[in-house]
């Protein structure tokens, strides 16, 4: 039975964002490191999440400041809001099994087929706060708004390919740690041009910061049995450390547009830019392979290589009952993820943009003291995983694409004169969130 290691050894996280980014040059090229971050573009507070997302045609509070910033003009007093989110992310990733060929039946190589493992990772922070001022016909606004906060963890287990009988591939086994934080902080103000028509503009500095690390590891022992044994991730058996670091910041623009067609139906959109950072990368020698530098010595470095994040548009209708009992709100988002693969280059894979449908509803109990409010919510989420574009098994195992997701919300309110508590959850198959919102008005 022939033995071959594949050296082209990569992994999959099938979440809302993958990066790839080719860390090798020359002697090491094949090698890609893929970086698996979910990022939250929906909209803040518990009450937009209680209505499915679909708040940009209401945006009737603070967190219109990120929301939609020309709803700012609806605000009578100054008002300020908090809002405090945990996410539970449920991560995926392919651990082992076959690319390619019938397994041979020996250790760990007993699947037809590729098998996964999730990463879990739990996280609670303040997502979301925001202050806001009306002045006669405008408004302004600060807020800080959490964009991404994602931990990752994963490994492989032996990968296969080749024949049963000959012939046999096996991918360097690799372990990966992944840190995202992206912070943004904004000023927005909107004018009201007239009874019916506002508009919006922001300014926004995002506070970008990755380390993403992949460590790569031989089998235990130089023999055809531990070839087909589970790995140990050895420190002698080390190949190569890849390190994709990112600490950068940026400024882009938000605006939009709040119109109201009739007592009963307003229509809104919005537009934000994406920001622009800048990746570095480092590959540095392991002790198991002879790259003509020490173990732990630099074999590749690069900085300065341009990552664009994506653009977002956002349309939306609400409708109002007479009695204002009733509150529907429908919003389609564009999310051009493709800017991402357009910046980076990539050759062998893409990433589709994603468009959103968000529907929600809100009835209110007005005769209540306080007022209640309960609202009810879906969205969807459609695919825009990294999806390869070769031929190659492996690379087409690992870079699958993924699948459309649905999410399902409900959401409770609390108003006072002056005060409102807002609870809203958001369950989906790959990540859940419970969002706590508070606003008060003086």
């Amino acid at each position: 039975m022939a033995i071959r290691i594949e050296r082209q050894s990569s992994h999959c996280g099938v979440l809302i964002l993958l990066l790839i980014f080719s860390l090798a040059p020359g002697s090491v090229s094949g090698q890609e490191s893929i970086v698996p971050l979910q990022l939250s573009f929906s909209d803040p507070g518990a009450r937009s999440m209680g209505f499915g997302g679909a708040f940009v045609a209401l945006a009737d509070d603070a967190t219109a400041a990120l929301a939609n910033p020309a709803g700012l003009v609806q605000l009578l007093r100054p008002e300020v809001s908090i809002e405090a989110r945990s996410w539970n992310y449920s991560t995926p990733y392919t651990v082992g099994g076959r690319a390619e060929g019938l397994p041979s039946g020996v250790g760990i190589d007993t699947t037809a087929g590729l098998t996964a493992a999730k990463s879990d990772y739990d996280v609670t922070g303040l997502s979301f706060l925001s202050v806001a001022y009306p002045i006669d016909n405008w408004s302004f606004a600060l807020f800080r708004h959490e964009y991404a906060n994602l931990r990752f963890f994963g490994a492989t287990q032996g990968l296969f390919g080749g024949g049963s009988n000959c012939c046999q591939i096996r991918l360097w086994d690799q372990e990966w740690t992944n840190d995202l934080d992206i912070v943004s902080y904004g000023l927005s103000a909107a004018y009201r041009l007239s009874e019916k028509l506002s508009v919006g503009l922001g300014i926004v500095y995002y506070d970008s910061s990755l380390t993403a690390t992949t460590a790569e590891f031989l089998w235990d022992e130089d023999t055809t049995e531990s070839f087909f044994e589970p790995n140990s991730y050895l420190p002698d058996r080390s190949v190569r450390n890849l390190t994709l670091f990112v600490d950068d910041s940026d400024w882009a623009l938000s605006g939009g547009f709040l119109w109201t067609l009739s007592e009963s139906w307003r229509f809104g959109g919005v537009y934000r830019q994406g920001f622009e950072t800048t990746i570095g990368t480092e590959v540095t020698a392991g002790q198991a392979v002879d790259f003509g530098v020490p173990p732990g010595g630099v074999i590749f470095r690069a900085t300065g290589i341009p990552l664009d994040f994506p653009d977002i548009y956002g349309f939306g209708f609400v409708y109002r009952g007479p009695d204002g009992h009733l509150t529907v709100s429908l919003q389609w988002d564009h999310v051009e993820y493709s800017d991402i693969a357009n910046s980076i280059g990539l050759d062998n894979s893409t990433i589709d943009d994603a468009d959103e449908l968000h529907l929600g509803a809100e009835y209110v109990f007005f005769g209540s003291t306080p007022i209640i409010a309960i609202r009810l919510g879906t969205w969807l989420e459609s695919d825009h995983q990294e999806r390869a574009t070769t031929d190659d098994p492996f690379t087409r195992a690992l870079q699958p694409g993924g699948d459309d997701e649905m999410h399902y919300t409900a959401g409770l309110g609390v108003a006072f004169e002056r005060f409102q508590i807002d609870l809203a959850m958001d369950f989906a198959d790959l990540v859940d969130t419970v969002s706590l919102s508070a606003i008060y008005n003086f």
